[in-house]
């Protein structure tokens, strides 16, 4: 049999397994797990295999609603993240969205490269676009992986900014004081987040200067 049958086929005897072990620490666990979702946090990440968000920050299923993309962009024109941020603030009211970027992102890495890479090219333009706005900083670092790492949180940043533009956010944010935008950059070689501490008040005056579609509240 081809090996890649057999790994296809491990996937149900691990869920096995899975089940097993969760049931042994909690007999009501897929009782719980069944019932409706009320997660504090969407979190917004890269597609890579190497980086799940319930893992890296602690939370158990149910904790925290994903949405994943190459190189966690927030894009105006995406219908699916902005489908899934709508959901998350207006239906289940989360308390804090979180950008999460990762160093040795594939996706930055390649739209920091002169290549065509066919379908990927528009949407990578657009980490290219966050490069240009930056690009008198980014430039002065010589260092092509200081570079590089720079770019993925800056990414992270105007990514939060991108969401920080919605009218959800804005209207949630100034009725309930919620949810908060928070930028991290996950460390692949540490295991650790790091928090960019962006100053989500202060963002979020400076983008509704032109961003602002609030009128009247």
């Amino acid at each position: 049999m081809c090996s890649h049958n057999n790994s296809y086929k491990n996937i149900f005897e691990a869920n096995k397994k899975w089940i097993d072990k969760k049931l042994a620490e909690d007999p009501d666990f897929f009782n719980n797990l069944a019932k409706n979702q009320t997660p504090e946090f969407l979190y917004i990440g890269c597609s890579d295999s190497r980086v799940h968000a319930n893992e890296i920050m602690g939370l158990e299923p149910g904790e925290v609603f994903v949405h994943r993309n190459i190189a966690n962009m927030v894009v105006n024109a995406d219908l699916n993240v902005l489908s899934v941020i709508n959901y998350a603030v207006i239906h289940l009211k989360v308390k804090y969205i979180v950008i999460c970027g990762h160093y040795d992102c594939g996706g930055v890495k390649a739209a920091m490269e002169s290549r065509d890479l066919g379908i990927l090219n528009p949407w990578l333009r657009n980490v290219r676009d966050v490069y240009r706005l930056h690009e008198k900083e980014l430039d002065t670092i010589t260092d092509v992986g200081e570079r590089y790492n720079r770019l993925v949180e800056i990414n992270v940043y105007e990514q939060c900014l991108n969401v920080i533009k919605t009218a959800e956010v804005q209207k949630s944010y100034l009725e309930t004081g919620y949810p908060l935008v928070s930028g991290l950059v996950f460390d692949l070689k540490k295991g650790t987040l790091i928090d960019l501490n962006i100053d989500f008040d202060k963002e979020l005056n400076r983008v509704r200067k032109i961003y602002d579609l609030t009128k009247g509240q």
